[in-house]
């Protein structure tokens, strides 16, 4: 996955470069770029760093300020998708946020493995559900996979399923993780709709170890 997003990165440096040919000197302004090609790149680049680092990271913050065609401040954007780059090429864009998200998750599942020790089977698989759920949206924007979709002038965020899809797809996973998860969010939607009789307390049980095991074997893959 690290070289995917390098390659990603790698690309969206070509695009600026592509940007600064365009260099021009016009009647009222001096030193500007062509705006098509200025907004491909912008666009392409901050839905990376939101889907990478999130819009409150600094690398986001820093690169959506410098909202202009004025050639050196194009330029300057050079200096945040290399930081970027040698972040990733040594694995230090597993941000403090994922490290501790990680922490919290096993706190779940630990919480829900007590729910099943004390008869409560299907709390145990809700929590263990949207604890699956969330692990997945985050393996999502850790390896710059969208987690969301325009429709209609409007942002739709992806399910579950959807998620599954795309991470193995991608192949952050392989086919059988993604049937293993596919049984496992159809546990937790049986639990979240009721429908109790569907699922077993040894099934249950399974799911928190296969879980557990599940996420610390995916966040090393980061």
């Amino acid at each position: 996955m690290n070289s995917q997003l390098i390659d990603r990165v790698d690309y969206l440096i070509l695009l600026c470069y592509e940007v600064l040919k365009s260099r021009r000197d016009t009647q009222y302004n001096h030193d500007c770029v062509d705006g098509r090609i200025l907004n491909k790149y912008r666009a392409a680049s901050l839905s990376f760093l939101s889907h990478l680092y999130g819009e409150q990271h600094p690398y986001f913050l820093s690169f959506f300020k410098k909202d202009s065609d004025y050639g050196p401040t194009v330029e300057s954007t050079l200096g945040i998708l290399e930081a970027i780059k040698d972040e990733i090429s040594k694995g230090w864009h597993r941000s403090t946020r994922g490290v501790v998200s990680a922490e919290v998750f096993s706190d779940f599942v630990e919480m829900a493995q007590h729910l099943l020790a004390e008869g409560y089977k299907d709390a145990a698989a809700v929590m263990l559900g949207s604890t699956l759920e969330e692990h997945l949206r985050q393996l999502c924007r850790d390896s710059g996979i969208k987690t969301t979709v325009e429709k209609e002038g409007k942002t739709k965020t992806l399910k579950a399923d959807a998620l599954n899809i795309e991470l193995a797809k991608s192949g952050f996973y392989s086919a059988l993780d993604q049937k293993s998860v596919t049984a496992w969010l159809a546990i937790r939607n049986s639990a979240a709709h009721g429908k109790y009789d569907e699922y077993t307390k040894d099934q249950v049980q399974l799911l928190a170890g296969s879980l557990a095991d599940f996420m610390v074997r995916t966040r090393g893959e980061l």
